[in-house]
C-alpha cells in the first residue's frame, strides 16, 4: 500500500472544457517542511466509477486521478494524485 498525504497544495490549470492539468505540488513532510515539485508530465488515469484504487482511496465516479511525473532527489518518480470536486476540495497524493 502507497503512503496518503490528505493535505496537498496543488497549482493546475482549469480548460473551458471542464480537464484539468495540474503543474505543481506542494506537501509537508514529517520534518515539518515544505516540498514543492514541478510536475514533468502526467496522464489521466480512466475513470472505472465508484472504486478503492491500488492506493486504498475510494474515489467516486466524478474524481480526477493524475499519475504525474516528477523528479525528486535527482529520480524520476511516478506519483499519484486525486481531487473529487463533488466530494470535498481537497487534493490528496499517494507516494
Amino acid at each position: 500500500m502507497s503512503k496518503i498525504i490528505n493535505e496537498v497544495d496543488v497549482i493546475c490549470e482549469h480548460k473551458a472544457d471542464g480537464s484539468i492539468i495540474p503543474l505543481r505540488l506542494r506537501f509537508m513532510n514529517e520534518d515539518g517542511e515544505y516540498q514543492t515539485f514541478t510536475i514533468k508530465g502526467f496522464r489521466e488515469a480512466e475513470k472505472k466509477g465508484a472504486h478503492t484504487t491500488e492506493d486504498g482511496i475510494y474515489v467516486a465516479d466524478s474524481a480526477f486521478i493524475f499519475e504525474c511525473l516528477i523528479i525528486a532527489a535527482g529520480m524520476k518518480r511516478v506519483i499519484r494524485i486525486y481531487y473529487d470536486p463533488r466530494i470535498n476540495s481537497k487534493w490528496r497524493l499517494a507516494i
